[in-house]
């Protein structure tokens, strides 16, 4: 119950802090970005070039967390917790096999001195498998995703937001010659 009521106030207090601009936390948070565009940045990759029509291929997205904060991993350890998700939106010819995310790193932060909280921070790679089935319009294509997460220091967080990232690729029939991109993203293991 008390990290319950230490993450609620601390979720008032920084939206206290946005509405108002003051800035009412620690001095080192005085000189870190407020904005999650600030925070959190987001690069998107294919694992194939081009997808060819049947054919599983990978995306990724790798989410750069700014230096001091950090977010829940997709399993938080607690069910208040709000997790980060991956969701993507898939026109017509697409499918989602499964979303693919690392363990997160359990780490203790001052509002919750006695219970760690499974984050992810730093760099981490998010990875859905999809397919291109035979209905996939070939050409140039743009699959929409939502990344939602709530970003936090080491005293205080943001609203939990979602962020447009679009992935980007060129489908072409069946059988069509494709070589495997980016193996410095694909073939490492998923981890945090």
């Amino acid at each position: 119950m008390k990290l319950a009521m230490r993450c609620a106030f601390g979720f008032a207090l920084s939206a206290l802090i946005l509405i108002s601009g003051a800035a009412a936390t620690p001095a080192q948070d005085n000189a870190a970005p407020k904005s999650p565009s600030e925070i959190v940045t987001t690069h998107s990759f294919v694992s194939l070039d081009p997808v060819p029509r049947g054919k599983e291929f990978q995306a990724a997205v790798v989410v750069k967390i700014a230096s001091g904060y950090h977010m829940n991993s997709h399993k938080p350890s607690d069910s208040y917790l709000i997790p980060t998700t991956l969701t993507p939106q898939l026109p017509p010819g697409f499918k989602l096999a499964e979303a693919i995310y690392p363990a997160g790193r359990d780490e203790k932060f001052p509002f919750s001195p006695d219970k760690p909280l499974n984050v992810y921070s730093g760099s981490v790679t998010l990875r859905l498998r999809l397919t291109a089935d035979d209905g996939a319009a070939l050409g140039a294509a743009t699959i929409p995703v939502t990344l939602r997460f709530q970003a936090c220091s080491m005293s205080a967080c943001l609203p939990p937001v979602k962020v447009p990232v679009s992935l980007e690729l060129q489908v072409v029939a069946a059988g069509a010659g494709s070589h495997a991109a980016h193996p410095e993203i694909f073939s490492a293991k998923p981890s945090s």
